[in-house]
């Protein structure tokens, strides 16, 4: 049978599979967006419940970095250069003030949008008498090539406000949790490019669930269900690389050696969740004059009542936790939808909020049944 969506889903299909739910978490955004776009839930069988995880970056970046970065913008004489997402997320203060990076940029001060971090050194070059900033958030396949930067050299007038995180302990944060929420595991195949696959074979000989690394084509994605269906049928998991065409043993070496030379791995907040153990990156010593927290250290802030918590009424620490679906927020599509968002889910495009949004879900399960109930 050719590797096709179809073939997968038909063998998904035959497979003898209870009647009780088998729930399979989808740890990566770039996962959630091609699942929703491609309409996967509503034809895999109803006892298979796919779960988005927390694979967004913007979604978990810690709200005290985002509030410096705005800061910095505003009250000093500085360029700060972010990733697009990174400019909308609101951050916990009065509706009066500047509450995300757009705002400050409209409000004058410097602040421009970048894809790549090459774009940040070039931006500092055409002025080298000016400070620029660049607000790094990102897991390992955007910290990476930030690494790399710092590695092989960077202009004087750069400094790297560092929001870097690790994907797998957030993960295993949940697995060793009362209840984790899913059976399976499907994990992120670009972080495996950096990482290798081999840090996720702990799910499967030490916490004992199937998992299986994907690509964000459907056909891979359908390849990795069903392979952890399989296993969890059988009661022999291990780890699958369903994407050996991109993901190879090992990962990147030369990635991770500049992650190693200089970065160090500490333990690091995550918004609404809290501080994950060994999560996050700092820059090393050797680094310490690119370092943005040292270089414009942040002044106290202590009337910022709700520092670091997800707004008010927003549910998005839940959604990326994999606890509750986007459509059982409280504000989903009432409150907070793309033009407004609330919570980061709703602003970036690996968030769940705004996927779903996309792909056509634009009301919540309460709104839901508010309709069918007036019906």
């Amino acid at each position: 049978m050719a590797d096709t969506a179809q073939s997968w889903l038909q063998r998904i299909r035959e497979l003898p599979l209870p009647a009780q739910k088998v729930k399979i978490m989808n740890v990566c955004g770039g996962h959630e967006r091609a699942i929703s776009m491609a309409g996967l839930r509503k034809l895999l069988p109803e006892n298979v419940e796919l779960i988005p995880g927390p694979g967004c970056p913007v979604c978990i970046c810690p709200e005290e970095d985002i509030y410096d970065a705005i800061q910095l913008g505003l009250n000093e004489d500085v360029t700060v250069v972010a990733f697009g997402d990174m400019l909308r997320v609101p951050v916990n203060v009065p509706r009066r003030e500047v509450r995300s990076l757009e705002q400050a940029r409209a409000a004058g001060a410097d602040i421009r949008p970048i894809a790549t971090p090459q774009e940040a050194a070039a931006i500092a070059r055409q002025d080298p008498k000016r400070e620029v900033v660049f607000f790094a958030a990102g897991f390992e396949t955007t910290t990476a090539p930030v690494a790399a930067l710092l590695a092989q050299g960077v202009p004087d007038n750069l400094s790297i406000l560092l929001s870097g995180r690790r994907t797998w302990p957030a993960v295993q944060l949940l697995l060793e949790s009362d209840d984790p929420g899913f059976d399976a595991l499907v994990a992120p195949g670009h972080v495996s490019t950096v990482m290798g696959a081999e840090e996720w074979e702990p799910v499967a000989t030490q916490y004992g669930l199937p998992v299986a690394v994907a690509g964000f084509h459907p056909v891979s994605l359908l390849a990795a269900m069903y392979s952890t269906l399989r296993q969890w049928l059988e009661g022999k998991p291990f780890l699958d690389n369903v994407y050996p065409e991109v993901v190879k043993p090992g990962g990147n070496p030369a990635a991770q050696r500049f992650l190693q030379h200089t970065m160090e791995v500490t333990d690091a907040k995550w918004r609404g969740i809290g501080s994950i153990p060994d999560s996050g990156y700092t820059v090393t010593a050797g680094y310490r004059d690119h370092d943005a927290r040292l270089r414009h250290p942040a002044p106290e802030t202590p009337e910022r009542k709700r520092a670091g918590e997800m707004p008010q009424g927003c549910d998005c620490a839940r959604v990326v936790l994999g606890k509750i679906y986007p459509t059982d927020c409280r504000i989903y599509g009432l409150a907070c939808t793309p033009r407004t968002p609330v919570g980061p889910c709703m602003v970036s495009d690996e968030g769940a909020c705004r996927i779903w949004w996309a792909s056509g879900v634009r009301m919540s399960t309460a709104g839901e049944a508010a309709a069918k109930k007036a019906g």
